[in-house]
């Protein structure tokens, strides 16, 4: 006889289609079961999800260990180690916890996001870098789908890796990731988007002040440079602040301004799988996600001051650990064997991107304003 410890690769898979309805996609027929839960239900629950939790949560705290004795990027770590550990993923008591923290878990982090980002901070820069951002990352967005269809890699790898290079890193992989329709590539695509973005992050860190300084930007524009091409906010503030106070101030607020695109991105991706999901059903509405609901509601709470610094800063802390955690789970499910498998394409995709991203910045902070 079976009992609640007891699970298999498709029942963990099946309970947690339940979380469709969270990305505003259509409702698996098992997620009308898993929403009627009592007090036993919750326990049944519990007692599935908390080795693979506890595992995942495991790894995040060694990943992020590493990260500070050795300086490096705590994603990068904890993907790695994630990896190590695929085989959890493959049969016994860890496989409900991983899928839960790669789903749910991410999702709550993406939402704490919206704590670190005012509308003040992003109207304070003026017209013309807020202009620049928002072409930057829509003309990269674009070029990825393109490029990505010419390539054969499919449309949805070019926008979950545009979106990446264009928004936030690996938070907006994450994101864009959990409303992006599956495929059964989904999971390896997701992890080499994250791979990929951080180890060019990181280049992209050492690197560009050094460009800046090449291109004789003053600090306002070097940062304006640095907060609109570099991937991920750890990196921004690091070269930010690598050139001076200032430069680093401005960098970081134009990095939060990018940040600030996930939502708009990530629901319209949301709203068009949605609609190509039900456009056959007669009167079929796209749903909001619900992390996107709360990113936006944060990002209105902090705007109107409501938002004392000690709950923004632990959003900030509790965030960093649900996406560090949620990292180390997408690991877990992919193996080194599959990310081998795909080939020089992808990676030559990010590169392009990172390009472009960097060109179409470089050109307006030096000729433009």
């Amino acid at each position: 006889m079976s009992s609640d410890l007891d699970t298999d690769v498709s029942a963990a898979h099946a309970m947690f289609q339940s979380y469709d309805g969270m990305e505003g996609l259509a409702e698996h027929p098992a997620s009308a079961a898993a929403s009627e839960s009592g007090p036993e239900s919750w326990r049944a629950f519990f007692l599935r999800v908390y080795p693979g939790l506890l595992v995942s949560a495991t790894i995040a705290l060694a990943a992020t260990w590493l990260s500070q004795q050795y300086k490096s990027p705590v994603m990068l770590f904890a993907l790695l180690f994630g990896m190590t550990f695929h085989f959890l993923h493959e049969e016994g008591r860890c496989i409900a916890g991983i899928e839960f923290s790669s789903k749910a878990v991410l999702r709550f982090g993406v939402a704490l996001l919206g704590a670190r980002i005012t509308a003040g901070q992003i109207m304070q820069l003026g017209a013309a870098p807020i202009a620049t951002v928002l072409f930057g990352l829509a003309t990269t967005i674009a070029l990825g789908a393109l490029a990505a269809g010419s390539l054969r890699l499919g449309r949805s790898f070019g926008v979950l890796s545009g979106g990446a290079v264009g928004i936030c890193g690996a938070s907006a992989a994450l994101a864009i990731a959990s409303v992006l329709p599956r495929s059964p590539e989904s999971e390896r695509d997701t992890i080499l988007t994250v791979v990929t973005v951080t180890v060019l992050s990181t280049l992209a860190m050492i690197t560009y002040p050094l460009l800046a300084t090449a291109l004789g930007l003053d600090h306002v524009h070097a940062g304006i440079f640095l907060g609109a091409t570099i991937h991920d906010v750890a990196q921004v503030v690091g070269a930010g602040y690598s050139i001076s106070p200032e430069t680093g101030d401005v960098a970081t607020y134009v990095k939060l301004l990018r940040v600030t695109m996930l939502l708009p991105v990530v629901f319209s991706i949301a709203f068009f799988v949605n609609r190509g999901k039900k456009g056959n059903a007669a009167g079929a509405k796209a749903t909001l996600p619900l992390f996107l609901v709360g990113f936006a509601l944060l990002v209105a709470l902090n705007s109107a001051g409501y938002l004392p610094k000690m709950a923004i800063d632990a959003a900030n802390d509790v965030s960093r650990w649900c996406l560090v955690t949620a990292i180390a789970a997408l690991g877990m499910k992919t193996s080194f064997k599959d990310l081998a498998a795909v080939g020089w394409k992808p990676i030559a995709l990010m590169l392009l991107e990172t390009v472009w991203i960097a060109a179409v910045t470089a050109v307006a902070v030096t000729m433009v304003y």
